[in-house]
């Protein structure tokens, strides 16, 4: 979906039901775990820190296009409207890990203690962790679209919170994690920057570039 589209009004197909294909998906991935257990373990045996290289490439299918609708020359563009940029920056990275840990703590280990294993609970905690303090670039545009937002300012956005992701991810989860008693290896979480975001990232600059270069942003944007 380009900045074109989001400002004539138009998202495809695919995006229109994103949610829908990402339900899909879940279901589909617990069935295989229950009926296909060898695929899972199979996929276990190309693992790095713990890291599943298989996710790692299935992720950057799924948020490379994404990527390439980021233009960091818009990043100059920060201080025309700094008030919006403020709230988003804090709400992602002074309140939603925090409040994501708080909410999962109180239901895995309060609500439902009696329920949940303690080590299911921690697990479970970790990934809300993980979630929490990492903004979803994919869904910003279609919000944006759906809200009638301002298609270059959510490109400023975008690119100012995949810059902060960059420095902030990693120490907002070890402290989090710490908190909790989680040990993650700090192997993990550098190597999980680099493939979930610095990669597939580095990889639509680099074709926006290549692109816009030899066919010029009108056909990129088409």
């Amino acid at each position: 979906m380009s900045k074109k589209n989001i400002a004539s009004g138009g998202i495809s197909f695919f995006e229109k039901y994103l949610t829908i294909w990402v339900a899909i998906c879940m279901v589909i991935g617990v069935l295989i775990g229950v009926y296909f257990p060898q695929v899972p373990d199979f996929l276990n045996n190309f693992e790095y820190y713990n890291v599943s290289i298989p996710v790692a490439i299935l992720i950057w299918l799924m948020i490379y296009p994404m990527m390439l609708k980021v233009d960091f020359k818009s990043v100059k563009k920060v201080g025309e409207n700094p008030k919006g940029l403020v709230v988003t920056w804090v709400t992602n990275w002074l309140i939603k890990p925090f409040t994501m840990y708080g909410i999962a703590y109180f239901f895995f280990f309060v609500v439902f203690k009696n329920v949940i294993p303690q080590g299911l609970a921690r697990d479970y905690l970790a990934g809300a962790v993980l979630l929490g303090a990492a903004p979803c670039t994919a869904m910003v545009f279609v919000w944006s679209y759906l809200t009638k937002g301002n298609p270059a300012y959510t490109l400023v956005q975008v690119a100012t919170n995949d810059l902060i992701i960059l420095i902030a991810f990693v120490p907002i989860v070890a402290l989090l994690l710490g908190v909790s008693g989680f040990t993650v290896p700090w192997g993990t979480l550098f190597l999980s920057v680099v493939l979930f975001v610095v990669v597939p990232l580095g990889a639509g600059i680099i074709s926006r570039n290549v692109i816009t270069k030899n066919k010029g942003l009108d056909y990129f944007e088409m």
